[in-house]
């Protein structure tokens, strides 16, 4: 059923390695847009701040697993996602026929669109902490592309806010559906036309994650293409509890209780908070593997900072005993051969993952074909 749901997605994919074509008027004002630092409270925080094209549309900064808001004191409580091939995920909905929750933006599905989605940043109180969206088009009004935005949408579009503040959100979302964010540029792809050769360690890798009796990763991210030849995603964009643990290091914790009133009793629901169901909580989105290799830290709340910690997770999160400290941050996991209680224990995912039987060497071809993943791979090299 995932695997159909997600051809259906492919099919509208473009051409893998197309040449990016001129933009629009609406995406040039979306980049304007997605670079601007004014647009935050105080000024200094842009969409790109968390999502940088250097970093694969990811936070470049490294030193905490989840983003600081526009107050430097601040951080969200989730590691921000790649922005890349956002763009193909299905609108949020039950899908009857997979019965289960399916698409959206954001890693619990509350923003139905990449537009409903890029509303959200600016209005929250610990990322870019504008009061309402009145405040953020006055700042769009002073802008030096202002003349532009006017130029797209037409001479008034920004004399009502609520208006405004929506057609802000329209252009954001061209942009983000323009080649930069599916540059279907990585070895893989150009494996797949046959232009490059995985070495031997990345074919046994691409076999175990195919295999249904071993790695089985393939279920939830497919790797191979649509039936018209455009290049798979690797998501099948549903919604999983993994078992991960609670982040120590997360800053979020420590907030203000105005921000964080449950102090360390934090739990992240995930998809269980947007749909109000106990039944899922703890799901996080399944997100694509593309990039994987760059965009360190993972999961929801920046738990795992090595890629190499995941897999071994996957690999033996039912096999290895609970960790004595319930806090262990996973270099200390792996050091004492245990893993810590899943933040949410309900719902957990036994049946794909937990107790794959993979041996050392299989966890690292593994890790070796997720690397070739990295978008921007030039053949012959």
């Amino acid at each position: 059923m995932r695997r159909l749901i997600t051809l259906i997605a492919l099919v509208t994919a473009p051409a893998v390695l197309a040449a990016p074509p001129f933009l629009s008027r609406k995406a040039r004002l979306g980049r304007e847009l997605f670079f601007d630092t004014r647009l935050s409270n105080p000024p200094g925080q842009a969409c790109a701040s968390c999502h940088d094209p250097k970093a694969r549309f990811t936070d470049p900064d490294r030193s905490a697993p989840t983003s600081k808001g526009a107050s430097p004191e601040l951080h969200g409580h989730r590691n921000a996602p790649t922005l890349l091939y956002a763009a193909f995920s299905p609108p949020f909905h039950f899908d009857r026929t997979a019965q289960d929750y399916l698409g959206g933006q954001f890693l619990d599905g509350r923003a139905a669109t990449l537009k409903e989605q890029a509303k959200q940043p600016f209005l929250n109180p610990v990322e870019m902490a504008n009061p309402d969206p009145a405040a953020v088009v006055d700042k769009v009004r002073q802008a030096p592309y202002a003349p532009l935005f006017l130029r797209v949408y037409g001479r008034r579009a920004l004399d009502d806010p609520r208006k405004a503040f929506d057609r802000i959100a329209d252009a954001l979302a061209a942009f983000e559906r323009t080649p930069q964010f599916r540059p279907f540029s990585s070895k893989y792809d150009y494996y797949l036309l046959g232009k490059a050769r995985l070495t031997p360690q990345e074919q046994r890798g691409r076999r175990l994650f195919e295999d249904p009796a071993k790695g089985n990763c393939a279920a939830c991210h497919p790797d191979r293409p649509a039936e018209d030849g455009t290049p798979p995603l690797f998501t099948d964009h549903s919604y999983d509890n993994l078992g991960v643990p609670r982040n120590p290091d997360n800053p979020f914790y420590t907030l203000p209780r105005q921000f964080n009133p449950e102090g360390f009793g934090f739990v992240d629901l995930g998809l269980g908070a947007t749909v109000q169901k106990q039944a899922d909580a703890g799901r996080f989105k399944v997100p694509t593997l593309r990039n994987i290799a760059r965009t360190a830290p993972y999961m929801h709340n920046g738990y795992f900072k090595t890629l190499r910690g995941v897999v071994d997770f996957y690999n033996s999160r039912d096999v290895k005993p609970p960790c004595a400290n319930p806090l262990a941050s996973e270099a200390e996991a792996l050091r004492d051969g245990c893993w810590p209680a899943a933040e949410v224990p309900d719902n957990v995912n036994r049946d794909e993952l937990g107790d794959l039987g993979l041996t050392p060497q299989e966890v690292d071809d593994l890790v070796a074909f997720l690397h070739t993943l990295t978008d921007g791979y030039r053949p012959g090299r």
